[in-house]
């Protein structure tokens, strides 16, 4: 089994078929959006592949260590993920290839007219071991 992040992104892919933000969809799009999600995690539940997901709140921080008892705090002017991530699911699969066939499903989320997004979703592999480095 191989750990896969699915990263819902807001922006900085190919714009979806149904772009309509979530902002301007209403409460039963919202709901139904919602309901979708919890039905794929339920599902993968019952494979054994669901380890956990979240969506995420617009408001975010950037801090960094910059010397001792100074963390700059700042929002911006770079990208910021609060600004491209919307969520994330985690999930536990055999392959890279059933990771795909997820994320494709997991795109197909209904958003404005209960029309499917087909909303783009980042496939990214967990580290299974730290990286070698040649000499």
């Amino acid at each position: 089994m191989a750990r896969y992040l699915l990263l819902k992104h807001y922006r900085g892919a190919p714009e979806a078929v149904n772009p309509v933000p979530m902002d301007q969809w209403s409460p039963e799009e919202v709901r139904d959006h919602v309901r979708f999600m919890a039905d794929f995690a339920d599902r993968l539940t019952d494979t054994g592949e669901y380890v956990d997901s979240h969506a995420l709140a617009e408001e975010g921080t950037f801090v960094r260590y910059d010397g001792e008892g100074r963390p700059p705090v700042t929002d911006g002017p770079f990208a910021e993920t609060k600004d491209l991530i919307a969520g994330w699911m985690m999930i536990d699969v055999d392959s890279y290839e059933r990771a795909l066939t997820l994320a494709g499903e997991l795109s197909a989320a209904p958003g404005a007219g209960g029309r499917p997004i087909h909303e783009w979703i980042e496939v990214r592999p967990f580290l299974t071991a730290p990286p070698t480095i040649a000499e």
